[in-house]
Order: C-alpha cells, then sequence, then structure tokens
C-alpha cells in the first residue's frame, strides 16, 4: 500500500496550457514523512508501515512516544499513521510526493467538517412539510414509528443530532500536479476535512 500523511491547505484552481480547461484542485502539503516501523505478518500478525509527520518541539510529546520514535532514529513529529498492507519500504526511508504520479488515481481520508446539531432536512436531506396556511409541519421530520405496536422507536432512526466531524474517505481522486520541492501535492476537486486539518493519501487500489 502506497501512501502519505499530509495536511490540507485549502482550494485553487489550475489552466491546462493546451486546452484552456480549468480544474479546481485541492492543495495538499504531503510529508516528508519517515517510515518510523514496519509491521509484518511473522512478527506482528499483520503487514503495516507506520509513517511520521509535522515536526514539533519535544515538550509536546511524551516520554514514550518520544522513546517510540527515537528508538527508529526519527527526530519529534505530531502525527504517526499506520498504512495497512504490504510494503517494499524499511525504516529509516522518507516517503515524499514523488511517490505520486500525475494522473494517478488515490483515495483520501479525513476528518470532515464538524456542523453541530442539525435538523433532518440538513442532516438526512428531508423534504419539508406543506407550507399553507395553519400548517405547523414546515421544518419538523414527521412520524418516526407507531404508536401501539411496537410502542418504541427502532434503532437508527434518522433523525436530528450531530452532523460531521466524522473520519470520511474520498475514492476516486485524481492528481493533478505535485511540487517536489515544496512538498505539494495538487489533487482534483474537493477533499475531506477544514484547512489544516490532516489528511492521509493513499494509492486507490478498487
Amino acid at each position: 500500500m502506497k501512501g502519505i500523511i499530509g495536511k490540507k491547505l485549502g482550494m485553487t484552481q489550475v489552466f491546462d496550457q493546451d486546452t484552456g480547461v480549468l480544474t479546481p484542485v485541492t492543495v495538499i502539503e504531503a510529508g516528508p514523512c519517515p517510515v518510523v516501523a514496519v509491521r509484518t505478518e511473522e512478527a506482528d500478525g499483520y503487514n503495516a508501515v507506520q509513517l511520521a509527520f509535522d515536526e514539533v518541539s519535544e515538550r509536546k510529546l511524551t516520554k514514550p512516544e518520544l522513546g517510540h520514535l527515537a528508538k527508529h532514529k526519527v527526530g519529534p513529529r505530531r502525527r504517526l499513521v499506520e498504512l495497512r498492507g504490504p510494503s517494499e519500504l524499511a525504516p529509516g526511508e522518507t516517503v515524499t510526493v514523488e511517490a505520486f504520479e500525475p494522473g494517478e488515481k488515490i483515495k483520501i481520508t479525513g476528518v470532515s467538517i464538524g456542523k453541530g446539531f442539525q435538523g433532518t432536512i440538513k442532516r438526512h436531506n428531508f423534504s419539508r412539510g406543506p407550507v399553507s396556511h395553519g400548517s405547523h409541519n414546515v421544518r419538523k421530520p414527521g412520524s418516526i414509528g407507531a404508536s401501539a405496536t411496537p410502542s418504541r422507536v427502532f434503532k437508527g432512526i434518522k433523525m436530528a443530532g450531530r452532523m460531521g466531524g466524522k473520519r470520511v474517505t474520498q475514492l476516486g481522486l485524481t492528481v493533478v500536479d505535485r511540487d517536489v520541492e515544496q512538498n505539494l501535492l495538487l489533487v482534483k476537486g474537493a477533499v475531506p476535512g477544514h484547512k489544516n486539518g490532516y489528511v492521509v493519501v493513499r494509492e486507490d487500489g478498487r
């Protein structure tokens, strides 16, 4: 599994010099990510590679975290992510945006923007009730179940509640361009998360 950790910087647009087509892109500051550890089926029961990202001062990490990174000769990093799957990487190597080519299909995982407590129309795309004279059902959810039988509300009924703030994976994205010097990855379209939010970029092996 090929992947890298990054930070979403925001969105912009690029023009194709030949056709003049405008493409909206998300700018991701990806890597460099040193390889901290490699998990194998024989030793750990599964295959994975552990990457580190975002340098910080030592005071912001616990002693166990500092010891784990120092054991593999990696400086203090804010994020540690394991990418499941077989990999040819070895501890001490560094993953950069050079691992991805323009035109390559990828998938990106991040935490979606939290929107707080929302009603059923915004949260679940319900239709609103009639707005004729005397109606009191303009944005209400309506019935949530029968009364006598079963005399309760089934689990999983779509109702009002907290919206967003969940782990989301966007599939079918495409790498438009990369900037090796500035560690930037330009991805076509929008990706989950807010500005400066952490994301994990992986190859789309569907």
